[in-house]
């Protein structure tokens, strides 16, 4: 049966950040693509067919973004961006390693392609290369900032690994979860916008929470559209959470809200692997009875208020619109 993911009536855009981070984000561009390369064939091969599949780039545009709001005049931003996307696309290349994921951005995951080897060790490099740069920038706390978030994120995953096919996983380990490995991310790739800029640290601290609020919105409406969703617009096939024993918040409610005969559901599916024809719609099903995949699109719009509530400190500019114009694009994409 097919579940409708409820999201606003009028479908936002990140047209606006888009085009305020445009020029550097050609920089950046540029630069991802010169530090992909390789006297080792492979290395370039496996980074480029996975930089180069689509993504939005939104956190390194978060980062040209709040450094931006921020008043910050310098070239440092730009290799932080590069940084932060190097980051990102090294926990993609080593998480469908983990998850034996097929498909990543609508095409063959590298593993398919070259193997789980080559996936981990080219991710390797290009966190090698983020931290080249990071350093390059010359800022111990923006340093600071994005190789803490790098062991933070390591954490987030293992954490995850280990709640897998734990049906006792509550709401709250679920959120500690995505605050690490997804979360993390967005928050120090805002943080260090205003930390270049030589900002008081309650600024460098308002940009974090708008991007670990962000961040964690982001996360929670993916949650909501594996189930939900469109393969071609979430970037994975639709039901991948379900087939990989993936805990995440529709089905931490469904398990609390169901009746005894539904969490033996849950659990000969997610514990017990035993996935049979028909039961990703039987979730779905009982997803749609307890109100789950709605619920959890509404806990993304309140992380969402609060990811916004925290750019308040900053005085109103296109930037600081074009930021808010994101978190509603994160929260009604895919609609």
């Amino acid at each position: 049966m097919a579940v409708v993911v409820p999201f606003e009536k009028d479908r936002a855009s990140i047209e606006a950040l888009v085009g305020a981070t445009r020029a550097d984000m050609d920089r950046v561009n540029a630069m991802i693509l010169s530090r992909t390369g390789s006297e080792v064939t492979m290395i370039p091969e496996v980074a480029n067919h996975l930089i180069s599949s689509g993504g939005k780039r939104l956190r390194p545009m978060l980062t040209l973004a709040t450094a931006a709001l921020a008043g910050y005049q310098g070239e440092g931003h730009v290799k932080l961006a590069a940084a932060v996307e190097f980051m990102h696309t090294a926990t993609l290349l080593h998480d469908d390693v983990v998850d034996e994921s097929d498909m990543r951005r609508g095409r063959p995951a590298a593993r398919m392609v070259w193997g789980n080897e080559a996936s981990v060790l080219v991710g390797d490099f290009l966190l090698g290369q983020a931290f080249k740069m990071m350093v390059e920038v010359g800022s111990l706390r923006a340093l600071d900032i994005l190789s803490t978030a790098a062991a933070v994120i390591a954490e987030g995953e293992v954490m995850q690994l280990a709640a897998a096919k734990n049906t006792a996983t509550t709401e709250d380990e679920y959120l500690a979860v995505i605050r690490g490995k997804t979360a993390e991310l967005f928050a120090a790739a805002c943080e260090v916008g205003p930390v270049i800029a030589g900002k008081p640290k309650a600024e460098q601290a308002a940009a974090r929470a708008y991007g670990m609020n962000l961040g964690i919105a982001f996360q929670l409406v993916d949650d909501a559209l594996d189930y939900g969703g469109k393969s071609q617009k979430l970037g994975k096939n639709t039901g991948d959470d379900f087939r990989e024993g993936k805990i995440t918040l529709p089905v931490v409610l469904a398990f609390r809200r169901g009746s005894e005969q539904e969490r033996a559901f849950w659990k000969k599916v997610l514990v017990d692997g035993a996935i049979e024809e028909g039961d990703l719609e039987t979730a779905t099903g009982f997803m749609a009875r307890h109100g789950t995949l709605a619920d959890t699109i509404e806990r993304a719009r309140h992380y969402g208020d609060m990811a916004k509530d925290a750019l308040a400190l900053f005085p109103d500019s296109p930037m600081k619109d074009a930021l808010v114009q994101a978190v509603d694009f994160c929260i009604s994409r895919a609609h």
